[in-house]
C-alpha cells in the first residue's frame, strides 16, 4: 500500500537526526562533542521530579480532561498575568504534550488548503512541515545577518497576500537567538491588525532573554490578545524535554477547537507530568534564572571563540541558547554547501552541527550551547582545527 502523499512531502527533523548520529557514533566508542541537540544539559529540578513521582504514588494515572488538569490550567493562566502581563481566564489555556503539538494542532484548525503562513527564515525545522502537512503554504521571507536576523513590520507587511492566514514569531529565536525589540513588535502588531491575520507566537525561549526582559506580542493590548496563540513550554524552561508538555493561549473559541483534536489523539497530556509541571510553576522562574546566567557566560564565550576562527562571523545572540555563525568562506571546492560541511566537520572533528539549511538559511551552522563549557572549549577548537584544513 502506498504512503499518503501527505506524509511524502515530509522531511525527518534534522535536528533530531544529527543528535541521533552523534548519538550512534558515541555508543560505538568514537569520542563525538554534539552542540546538536536544542535541550538544556541541566537535569530536571528535583522538585518537580518529585512531585511526579508523589503524583504517581497516589494513583493520579488516570485519564484528565482533554485539555488537562484544572489546576495546571489555572497556575499557567496565572503565570501568563503575574510574569508575561497576559490575562487569560483559564478557559482560554490548553495543556498539549510539548509546544511542537500545540503548534500543530493552531494550524490544523486554522489552515484550509492553500492557506498561507509567513515563516520568517531562519526558522524552527518544524514549522514548514507542519504547515505542508495541514495543507497550508509557508511564505519565507529572509532575515538577515546584518540586521541581527530580527524581523522587522516591513518584511511582514511585503510577505501578505491575500491567502495569508497567520504570521510565525518567534522571539527569543531559535536558530538565531534574536530578540525583536518591543518597539518592532507594537508594529508588527498593528500590520497584522490592520490585515486581520493571525500571530502565532512561539515563546519557548522566553525565560532566556540577555538583554530587556521578554515582551509578549499579546500583552500589547486587548485587540493584539485576541488575534494571538501564545505558546509555551516547560521542556526549556525547565529542562523537561523528555517530558512532552506545554501550553498555548488563545481566545476560547480556538482552545475549544484544540481541546477537540486532543480528545480524537491523545486523549489528554499525561496526567503525573502534569503534576510535576504544576510544582515547576510554583518556582516562579528561579531555576531558569539559574540557567540564564549560566547561559549568558557560555555565550560570550562561543561567540568570542567562533569570530576567532578565520572565516567564520558569528553575532551574538540576544536569547536562546544557539549560536548561528556563518561560515560560507568553507564553501568552496568538495565542500558544495553548509551539509557538506556539517558532515566534514562530524567526520574530521568529531563535532555535530546542525546545517543552516535545515533553517531555511543556507551558508550557516547552529551549535547549542546547552552543554558544558568544557565541551564547548574542546568543540570550538575541533572545530578550528578542522576548518584550518581546509585553508
Amino acid at each position: 500500500m502506498e504512503l499518503s502523499n501527505r506524509i511524502k512531502k515530509i522531511k525527518p527533523s534534522q535536528t533530531l537526526a544529527i543528535t541521533a548520529k552523534a548519538n550512534e557514533l558515541k555508543a560505538k566508542g568514537v569520542d563525538i562533542i554534539s552542540f546538536g541537540a536544542g535541550e538544556p544539559d541541566f537535569d530536571t529540578p528535583d522538585f518537580v521530579k518529585e512531585a511526579a513521582i508523589r503524583a504517581l504514588k497516589e494513583g493520579k494515572t488516570k485519564y484528565t480532561a482533554a485539555a488537562g488538569i484544572p489546576q495546571l490550567r489555572e497556575a499557567i493562566a496565572q503565570k501568563l498575568k503575574n510574569r508575561n502581563n497576559i490575562d487569560y481566564s483559564p478557559s482560554e489555556v490548553i495543556v498539549v504534550p510539548g509546544a511542537k503539538m500545540g503548534l500543530y494542532e493552531i494550524f490544523a484548525i486554522l489552515l484550509n488548503p492553500g492557506d498561507e503562513v509567513i515563516v520568517p527564515a531562519p526558522y524552527w525545522v518544524s514549522y514548514t512541515e507542519q504547515i505542508t502537512l495541514n495543507d497550508g503554504e509557508s511564505v519565507i521571507p529572509q532575515l538577515s545577518e546584518e540586521n541581527g536576523f530580527i524581523l522587522t513590520a516591513d518584511i511582514v507587511e511585503s510577505s501578505i497576500t491575500p491567502k495569508t492566514k497567520a504570521l510565525v514569531l518567534n522571539s527569543p529565536s531559535n536558530p538565531t537567538g534574536a530578540v525583536i525589540p518591543k518597539k518592532e513588535l507594537e508594529k508588527i502588531a498593528e500590520v497584522c491588525l490592520r490585515h486581520k491575520i493571525m500571530i502565532i507566537s512561539d515563546e519557548c525561549y522566553e525565560e532566556f532573554s540577555y538583554g530587556e526582559p521578554h515582551v509578549s506580542i499579546a500583552s500589547l493590548s486587548k485587540e493584539v490578545r485576541e488575534i494571538t496563540f501564545t505558546v509555551g513550554a516547560f521542556s526549556k524552561s525547565y529542562s523537561m524535554t523528555g517530558w512532552r508538555l506545554g501550553w498555548v493561549a488563545a481566545p476560547e473559541k480556538y482552545i475549544k477547537a484544540m481541546t477537540n483534536i486532543q480528545s480524537q489523539t491523545i486523549s489528554n497530556p499525561t496526567t503525573f507530568a502534569q503534576y510535576g509541571a504544576l510544582e515547576a510553576l510554583k518556582d516562579n522562574g528561579q531555576f531558569p534564572a539559574m540557567m540564564r546566567n549560566e547561559f549568558v557566560k557560555r555565550r560570550d564565550y562561543i561567540v568570542e571563540a567562533l569570530n576567532s576562527i578565520k572565516g567564520v562571523r558569528c553575532i551574538k545572540p540576544e536569547g536562546a541558547f544557539y549560536a548561528f555563525p556563518n561560515i560560507s568562506y568553507y564553501i568552496k571546492g568538495n565542500i558544495k554547501n553548509d551539509v557538506d560541511l556539517s558532515a566534514y566537520l562530524l567526520e574530521e572533528g568529531k563535532v555535530a552541527v546542525v546545517p543552516g539549511s535545515a533553517f531555511g538559511k543556507e551558508g550557516y551552522i547552529r551549535l547549542s550551547y546547552a552543554t558544558s563549557m568544557e565541551n564547548i572549549k574542546e568543540g570550538v577548537e575541533r572545530i578550528k582545527q578542522a576548518l584550518e584544513k581546509l585553508g
